[in-house]
């Protein structure tokens, strides 16, 4: 099937942008694409035509627009597995008074599909729509450790091991020793691996043919939530997790 090359040069453009990069000058752009000005110009014009990209008015630099927003959020909503978990992931919330998530996998990181905020939330940095490494964080490694081993292999074929506190994993060798208590435990945990002081569990939705749909997870201040009360959280967790899979294979609500 051939690449439209106009399609694809605009799709590497808005992939230019992320948490760290909100902004970019057209020469800023025209570097990283390696293309000429002009033909960036014309490709930043198109997508401002239909709100994809938006320009800043004050210094003149260039933005995702709110088209995406729109865009994302009508594939979010129409994720079953979303529409079906928001009301374990409420009552989870409410019970733990932590911040809670559901991501999947989308390429080699994990994606928030959906948050909510217990009355005891002080995680506020997480957002929908937020993508997340698979090495370090609870629901990264619940998606990846219920992959068939070829996926596990391809997904780590050139993964990159960022190092994000000192406590890291940063081999594939010992990811996978760490895949294989996820496994053995039926959940996982990021001690602080991520972010220092926060501590993350996660546990997998699996389907009826027994493929991993998303993880579901707490996320909690290791200054706040000492290690009995993350034993209650986990079984509590393994609980919902288990509930929201057996509705995910037969449709009936367990509650």
């Amino acid at each position: 099937m051939p690449i439209i090359q106009s399609v694809e040069r605009a799709l590497q453009i808005l992939d230019l942008f992320n948490d760290h990069t909100t902004e970019l000058k057209i020469t800023e752009i025209s570097d990283q694409m390696g293309l000429h000005k002009s033909t960036v110009h014309s490709l930043l014009k198109t997508l401002q035509a239909s709100r994809y990209m938006d320009q800043n008015p004050e210094n003149g630099k260039y933005r995702l627009g709110l088209k995406l927003v729109e865009r994302g959020n009508l594939v979010i909503n129409t994720l079953n597995i979303r529409q079906i978990a928001n009301k374990y992931l409420v009552e989870l919330a409410q019970r733990t008074g932590q911040t809670c998530h559901l991501g999947i996998l989308d390429g080699n990181a994990g994606v928030y599909i959906d948050k909510e905020e217990g009355a005891n939330s002080v995680i506020r940095y997480s957002r929908i729509g937020r993508r997340i490494p698979l090495h370090c964080t609870a629901i990264g490694k619940t998606l990846l450790a219920y992959q068939k081993p070829e996926i596990v292999d391809e997904l780590l074929t050139k993964y990159l091991f960022e190092q994000a506190t000192n406590r890291t994993i940063t081999t594939k060798e010992a990811l996978l020793t760490e895949l294989e208590k996820v496994r053995e435990k039926e959940y996982a945990v990021d001690d602080q691996e991520n972010e220092l002081g926060v501590r993350c569990i996660a546990v997998p939705i699996i389907n009826q043919h027994k493929q991993i749909l998303a993880a579901l997870s707490i996320s909690t201040l290791v200054s706040r939530v000492d290690d009995d009360t993350l034993e209650d959280y986990i079984q509590l967790l393994k609980k919902t997790g288990n509930e929201l899979s057996e509705e995910m294979r037969y449709g009936v609500p367990i509650k």
